[in-house]
């Protein structure tokens, strides 16, 4: 007689398929283009004026050859000559250069890459944003578009700024650029910047201006008074759930029943 085979008696579990609930938007979220064409070379031009004219610039040093020149100089420590005591007095008050960017104070007041964007977007530190049209994935910088509607903080899309202000900086690239608010440096470039930047669709977010026009059952117009300074420019709508559909996968423990007492 065939025996059975080991485990074919019991029931074998069946993994639950991990499932992860996560809200769709049902809005196409996207970067407006400039308003006209001349606008980018005219935005190009001016952050490579100003850039050049700073100096801000990162210097790459290679490790190796850092540490090898640490390991060396600690064995000339040890073992000193009368020469190099002489020569080690005067030395102490001359300063090294700090490695890195070649002025710290100019880039703090720079946001470089989209984490630094998002994170001074969120504290609500940045005065003006742009984004590089060469992001892949595209959906990489989508999130900066409602961030920047909430702040009041223009922003738009520039083609072309990685690989016009990357080599400037001495970075791979530059997907995107914030300037931070209060920057003495640069508030003449977020002033001429700032006009050609467009508005942003945002369907969720409505604008009121101090005029709106409301059409009347009549069909004539009519304008609302103006709005008060103290309110807020921007309107949310509200979110309204059609249906909520249970988990199917999910896994539930049935319910005990409670066992009579017998006297």
């Amino acid at each position: 007689m065939s025996t059975p085979a080991k485990g074919a008696t019991k029931k074998e579990k069946k993994k639950p398929i991990p499932v992860k609930t996560s809200l769709n938007n049902p809005y196409n979220i996207g970067w407006s283009e400039l308003l006209q064409k001349q606008h980018k070379h005219v935005i190009l031009n001016i952050l490579k004026e100003k850039m050049s004219a700073s100096g801000l610039r990162k210097e790459r040093v290679s490790r190796f050859r850092d540490w090898g020149s640490k390991r060396r100089s600690r064995k000339k420590a040890s073992n000193p000559t009368e020469e190099q005591k002489t020569a080690s007095e005067p030395s102490e008050s001359v300063q090294t250069p700090e490695r890195g960017w070649t002025n710290l104070i100019l880039r703090k007041q720079l946001a470089i890459g989209i984490n630094e964007v998002t994170k001074g977007l969120e504290r609500n530190e940045l005065s003006l944003v742009l984004v590089c049209n060469s992001v892949a994935p595209a959906h990489m910088t989508t999130h900066l578009i409602p961030l920047s509607k909430t702040r009041s903080v223009p922003a738009c899309q520039v083609p072309g700024l990685s690989g016009s202000l990357s080599e400037l900086l001495g970075l791979k690239c530059v997907l995107a650029l914030g300037f931070r608010r209060g920057s003495e440096e640069f508030e003449d470039t977020v002033r001429a910047i700032t006009p050609m930047v467009p508005q942003l669709p945002v369907a969720w977010i409505q604008t009121d201006s101090t005029t709106k026009e409301k059409r009347t059952e009549t069909g004539q117009k009519r304008k609302s008074e103006e709005l008060s300074s103290h309110t807020s420019p921007l309107v949310l709508q509200p979110l309204k759930v059609k249906k909520i559909i249970p988990n199917p996968t999910k896994i539930r423990k049935p319910k005990l029943k409670k066992q009579k007492k017998v006297v």
